[in-house]
């Protein structure tokens, strides 16, 4: 890490908001004055009347280091002599009306001392030696939007601890995490926040160091050492980041030097009421520098790959989470917080320039429109966007009854009528599987057999659906049990209930065959990577649909089937002649489904279908989804209609029109055919209560935006 010599031009652009590496200039840095080998303490405090460093050094006397005001006035300096590394100090700030000092941590302190203490440490940043070159070169290569992304979301403290029930640190965290995720066939890790906070509740989500990684797990060094170590297995690193708000803790960031400093002077705008905490004021320009910086950081001392932003909408929106007369509009008479929008603008411009290959991700749980292109275009310039507007309307889709599916058929395909007008992420993150919601496992209706396949169900049709994708912990082997920050994964389901280790093979093979096939992931954000073959069968809760690469020969086609009756003779239209393959079925037995597959060779038939000329014939699985290849896709007469297809609500009233499936064989049951499987034995030992109550998430903005229009 380079050290600035604070500068008249470095604080210049601090105070203008463009100073995008501020942390080489403000916090605690070994340098050399005079000969001599010490700290050089900075820290911007405009409104304090005196500002000294205290620590162990110095017994923690306020009068015994006191710090000078430089150049501008606003920013305090102190040099100490021969201070090494792991001492901690804060910073004494008198305010302006005199009194008891305040004591503050760091806002640029690089590591913290461990909860429930609050001071900071220093560190020499200096250290590290990365062994990541060959993942550096390969990134700059390739396009995330034309690469597999499949995110496993973790938060560290809870996804495995140690048998006396303590944390994995980080440097274990690298050898157990990266080599499962590595196995599991993800491609990237998502961290929950791992910037400095005090409550463990919080989830990481309201900090109090932005630039130090929490002490919990290691120093900034040992969290190097797990990036790298997942760089060199080929796993890309994302971290949740929370420039919206932050918490209240005396040591942390709000009334900073005895006023408001980090937040805005408007105290209505600076209250975040809803979560406890405090806004950041966007308008200010050392605070823009503070986050910019902050992000940049992020990228440079601990080179990972991406952000993902959390509460995009509470930055957006002035009156998000607040009631009437708790919000003033803006200079126009609307609800935007006119700030945010150029902070955040000028947020990914900055990161772009430094790393064009940067994963900015927004969790932004609106409708607000082009949060996921450039801003040149007029958007906010991020490169990707959660989709909760999918995620709402699945997760109450896949928890109805069954036999309720054919009327909330619209859920499934309401999510094509805006897919593509954003580059859109697939979460199935961890605010669904705790706070009543249960897990992903538990909102499955049935009994104990359907559960897991409406499960596998669900994750077939999310991976062949457009868009990046993203899976909390514990979702790949179907734990039962909300997710607990304070405790470890259930990872013992997977030595005591076979059902749960079919469900990760499961996960683990699916993983695979997204990773593999360049259909499902090539052209994620077009029509031309997506065409329809029936989403009207909401009488059988059937859809079907191809996703095609960027070779127009090079397709998949994807049928899911949500509920548990098994189809004979299902007819679908197919884009070429030819002899279709089963390539995957999430029923096969060894994944603990029913085994009802499609074997050997599907020859096609010159009998129009689904508006095409040639169709197939399938036995369509219970509570399945299944994909298939054409045998010899070589192009010849393949044909994708340009035409759209209608997506309706409603279903196969006209029966013979659509499918020649016998009544006979519609009434055939995943209860029939599953009789004979072996699950039922387990069923006592591990019984989740077959009646739920699972609260489900707000109602779909998007949905909403469009149906209003």
């Amino acid at each position: 890490m380079k050290t600035s010599d604070l500068s008249e031009f470095d604080r210049y652009l601090f105070h203008q908001g463009t100073n995008y590496h501020a942390y080489e200039m403000l916090g605690a840095h070994f340098t050399n004055e005079d000969g001599k080998q010490g700290i050089r303490f900075a820290v911007w405090s405009p409104h304090a009347k005196s500002v000294s460093v205290v620590g162990d050094f110095n017994n923690w006397d306020t009068r015994l280091t006191p710090m000078q005001k430089i150049g501008d006035g606003e920013i305090w300096v102190a040099f100490v002599e021969g201070l090494q590394e792991g001492e901690l100090y804060k910073y004494a700030i008198e305010p302006q009306w005199g009194g008891p000092h305040i004591m503050k941590a760091d806002p640029y302190g690089f590591y913290a001392e461990k909860k429930p203490k609050t001071a900071s440490r220093i560190f020499d940043m200096n250290h590290y030696q990365w062994g990541d070159d060959v993942w550096k070169v390969q990134k700059d290569r390739e396009s995330s939007y034309e690469r597999p992304m499949l995110i496993y979301e973790v938060h560290l403290g809870s996804w495995r601890r140690r048998e006396d029930g303590e944390y994995l640190t980080y440097r274990e965290a690298a050898d157990q995490l990266i080599d499962y995720v590595k196995d599991m066939n993800y491609t990237h890790i998502e961290f929950m926040p791992l910037c400095e906070h005090p409550f463990d509740g919080s989830w990481g989500y309201q900090a109090t160091g932005y630039y130090a990684v929490t002490s919990r797990y290691g120093n900034p060094d040992d969290f190097r050492y797990l990036v790298d170590h997942a760089h060199q297995n080929g796993i890309g690193i994302i971290m949740d980041w929370v420039p919206g708000h932050f918490c209240k803790d005396e040591q942390g960031l709000r009334h900073f030097d005895g006023q408001n400093l980090y937040e805005s002077d408007n105290e209505q705008r600076a209250e975040n009421r809803e979560w406890g905490t405090t806004n950041f004021d966007y308008g200010r320009t050392e605070v823009q520098s503070f986050l910019i910086s902050n992000a940049m950081f992020w990228f440079e001392e601990f080179h990972i790959d991406g952000l993902r932003i959390d509460a995009v909408a509470n930055m957006l929106y002035l009156d998000y989470g607040r009631q009437e007369g708790e919000w003033l509009p803006n200079k126009y008479g609307d609800t935007g917080n006119l700030e945010a929008m150029d902070f955040l603008r000028k947020l990914n411009e900055a990161i772009f320039k430094f790393h064009p290959q940067a994963l900015m991700i927004a969790e932004e749980s609106t409708s607000w429109p082009l949060i996921s292109k450039p801003v040149y275009m007029g958007g906010m310039g991020f490169n990707y966007k959660w989709n909760m507007g999918w995620m709402n309307d699945m997760l109450k889709y896949v928890s109805l009854d069954m036999i309720y599916r054919k009327w909330n058929h619209d859920k499934v395909t309401f999510s094509f009528m805006y897919a593509f007008s954003e580059n859109f992420v697939l979460p199935l993150s961890h605010d669904e599987v705790v706070h009543g919601k249960c897990s992903l496992v538990a909102k499955m209706p049935g009994d104990y057999w359907q559960k897991f396949a409406g499960l596998r169900t669900f994750f077939g049709y999310w991976m062949a659906h457009p868009g990046k994708k993203v899976l909390f912990m514990g979702g790949e082997f179907a734990q039962f049990a909300e997710w607990n920050f304070d405790d470890s994964l259930d990872w013992h389901l997977l030595k005591e209930f076979d059902m749960h280790r079919r469900m990760q093979a499961f996960s683990k093979a699916l993983n695979r065959f997204y990773v593999d096939t360049r259909a499902f992931w090539q052209v994620d954000f077009d029509w031309n990577g997506f065409q329809w073959i029936d989403p009207n069968d909401n009488n059988n809760s059937i859809v079907s649909f191809i996703r095609k690469a960027e070779d127009r020969n090079d397709f998949v086609i994807c049928i899911s089937n949500f509920t548990p009756e098994v189809h004979h003779e299902y007819r679908i239209g197919v884009p070429a002649k030819g002899n279709y393959i089963e390539v995957f079925n999430s029923d096969e037995e060894s994944f603990g489904g029913s085994g009802v597959v499609n074997a050997g060779e599907i020859m096609s038939q010159d009998k129009p279908w689904h508006n095409r000329e040639q169709s197939i014939t399938l036995t369509i699985p219970p509570l399945a989804t299944i994909y298939l290849r054409l045998k010899r896709q070589d192009g010849s007469n393949v044909s994708f209609s340009e035409k759209r297809m209608r997506v309706e609500a409603k279903g196969r009233d006209d029966g013979e029109d659509k499918t020649s499936s016998s009544a006979a064989a519609r009434k055939a049951t995943a209860a029939k055919a599953t009789t004979k499987n072996k699950v039922k034995k387990t069923i006592a030992a591990q019984a989740a209560p077959q009646t739920t109550h699972c609260k489900m998430g707000a109602e779909n903005p998007v949905r909403e935006a469009a149906v209003n229009a």
